[in-house]
Parts: structure tokens; sequence; C-alpha cells
């Protein structure tokens, strides 16, 4: 289902960007430095037409196919370009906002970038119980203030008024540090579930990072 009718374009064949450790989230903002010669083609061809592309995890570095293709993630986050700057040589400096969840079929590799068809992952409908939504707030405004005592120069807010599923997202997008953790709850579909996961990993982290807690993998 497909509830963004202005990616329709995209969604055909959508260009894919693989990152190591690197999740976009809806609604999450994404500066990217692209110097590579096929993702800067990959970035003016989107440019000119609907300005938008996949953010997709590489999960194992290894190639997986002639062209040394690293295996990636199944779910990535799609973004469309808000502002790019273009450098010398072709470079560029984009900011991406994350637009929605898609589940990836990968294309026939066309030289110089992959490519896939995408589908729209649409969440079921349902309600963040205000419980929820009380120990994801308190959870994320306790390990944000966490973090801040130790680094003076990093902010998070959480947005006033957005929805219990978007605030969620953004938790994870700044405050999970695990890539792998970011992933998984990109890929959980249930703003429920999701928030709950949020709060566990958060919770986690404060432990592990806490004098005499164990260091993160």
């Amino acid at each position: 289902m497909n509830t963004l009718p202005d990616l329709l374009e995209a969604l055909q064949a959508l260009p894919l960007f693989p990152l190591p450790n690197t999740v976009l989230f809806p609604g999450a903002l994404l500066p990217l430095h692209i110097f590579e010669p096929r993702y800067c083609a990959m970035v003016k061809g989107a440019l000119e037409a609907h300005r938008s592309m996949a953010v997709v995890m590489i999960v194992d570095e290894r190639p997986i196919d002639a062209f040394g293709h690293p295996e990636i993630a199944p779910v990535a986050g799609l973004g469309t370009i808000l502002d790019h700057a273009e450098l010398p040589g072709g470079r560029y400096n984009i900011l991406l906002k994350g637009r929605a969840r898609v589940r990836l079929s990968e294309l026939p590799f066309e030289p110089p970038y992959r490519r896939a068809a995408a589908d729209v992952l649409v969440p079921p409908d349902e309600e963040i119980t205000q419980s929820e939504l009380s120990a994801l707030v308190s959870t994320a405004t306790a390990f944000a203030q966490f973090v801040r005592e130790r680094d003076r120069e990093f902010e998070f807010r959480l947005p006033r008024d957005a929805k219990p599923a978007l605030l969620a997202d953004l938790c994870a997008h700044h405050l999970v540090l695990d890539a792998r953790e970011r992933q998984a709850i990109l890929e959980t579909l249930s703003p429920r579930a999701r928030a709950r996961r949020v709060v566990e990993a958060l919770a986690m982290q404060r432990h592990t990072l806490a004098p005499g807690g164990r260091e993160l993998n």
C-alpha cells in the first residue's frame, strides 16, 4: 500500500545508498557528504527527478556478487533531499528527510549504483497508550541528560505535538547507539512495540554506560 503518491515514481526504481551503521527513520534529518563518483551520479540523477533515495544499512561487508556489492538490509529508510550544495569535483552536501519505511526488492544491477523496487510499509492502526508514551518521554529525556552531562555540545529535544510513533522514531534515530538495534527498530512496524523497544534500548544503554556498567559492543 502506498500512502505517499508523490513518491510513486521513485518507488519503481529507488536509488540505494548503502552505508555501514546508518539507519534513516521517518521524520528524521540526515546530513550526508557525497564524494564517491557513483553516488555523486546518483544524487545528480535524483535532483533532476524525484529527489529521493533509500539509505540502507550494510549488514555484511563481504561481497555477494561479481560487482563486489555487500549484503544490505531488506528494509530501508526512504529519504527526500531537502537541501543540497554542489561542491568542486562534482561532490555534494545533502540534507535528507526520512519519509517512510520501505521494503526493498533489488533490481538487476545497472551501473553505477544499485536500485530497488520499493513498497512503503504502513504501520498498523494502533495507539500508544499514555503510560507507554510517558515511559518513552521520561526514558529518552533521562538518557539525553545523561549524555549532556558528559558532552555539553550534545542537543536533543523532543518536538512538541509530535505523534507518539514519530517520537519513538526520533528517539531511536538520535539516541539508540547500536546500529543493529536501530535497524531492528526500523523494521518494527507496530508503534507500541517500537516505543517499548526504544525504552528498553535506552534503559539498557544508560545502565551499560553508567559507572560500573559494562561497555557496549
